[in-house]
């Protein structure tokens, strides 16, 4: 056992909040697959009516940049914002191209791929789920979107969770998108729990950014795509490839999360 390795402490901490994607669950190729095709399809047809050539959706920069860890609404907002081109927020008629319409198509896509090819869960994950409910430690799954119930349900992991926070509850309360952290705050609000006992588990950037501004300790950072340099810049206090490289520690005694 390496003394270098990452470890969680879990003596520090009464809970642990988890992003759902490329954390809990395999997701991040149909994320971007949704992505990918709705916006494709949207640009397609705005530059044949405007006689433009616009840009198509790239994997991985694009989703990366505008997709991950965000709300589908800020995400294609954003998106759109940098390819120059502006649609209405909603409208009236549902045929119309708009940042609900295209947010609702991106989610519907997405849900039908989860529908047909499944999601799988991180077994190493799963396995800190576990440990941390032997130890009493409180979980919970929050994400920015809205297809969060159906992702852990189908992964297979919903009951593992004392709760969920997701776009559902960004929405009702009206909670601003990360980077703020009111909805890690939320969290921790109905845990009654403090954010500087409270480790934040994430796979994105804009999750870390937001941990960082809650005041959140430890954030983990899963990478899984080669950004740990900027994880640790913008506040991770570990970074790894996998959960199951975690030591973790409590009780007197550290032990390895997952064997390879």
């Amino acid at each position: 056992m390496s003394v270098s390795s990452p470890t969680l402490h879990l003596g520090r901490l009464d809970a642990v909040l988890f992003d759902i994607d490329d954390v809990l669950a395999d997701t991040a190729l149909l994320h971007a697959a949704a992505w990918q095709h709705t916006l494709d399809d949207y640009l397609r047809r705005r530059g044949a009516e405007d006689g433009l050539d616009l840009p198509p959706f790239d994997i991985p920069a694009d989703y990366l940049r505008y997709a991950e860890g965000r709300p589908t609404a800020a995400g294609v907002r954003g998106f759109l914002i940098a390819r120059g081109v502006s649609v209405p927020e909603f409208s009236a008629n549902p045929d119309d191209d708009t940042v609900r319409s295209l947010s609702s198509r991106k989610d519907d896509y997405f849900l039908a791929q989860v529908d047909r090819v499944g999601v799988s869960a991180y077994a190493s994950s799963v396995e800190l789920l576990r440990e941390l409910s032997r130890r009493d430690i409180r979980v919970a799954a929050v994400a920015a979107g809205h297809t969060c119930l159906r992702v852990l349900e189908a992964a297979g992991v919903a009951s593992l969770f004392d709760l969920r926070v997701d776009g559902e509850d960004a929405a009702l309360l009206r909670l601003p998108a990360r980077p703020d952290p009111a909805l890690l705050l939320e969290a921790t609000h109905r845990l009654g729990v403090s954010p500087r006992r409270t480790a934040v588990v994430t796979g994105g950037l804009a999750g870390v950014e937001a941990a960082w501004n809650g005041c959140f300790e430890p954030i983990v950072a899963v990478d899984r795509y080669d950004h740990k340099n900027a994880f640790y810049q913008l506040g991770a206090h570990v970074v790894v490839r996998d959960l199951g490289e975690l030591l973790i520690s409590g009780r007197g005694r550290q032990e390895l999360l997952a064997h390879r």
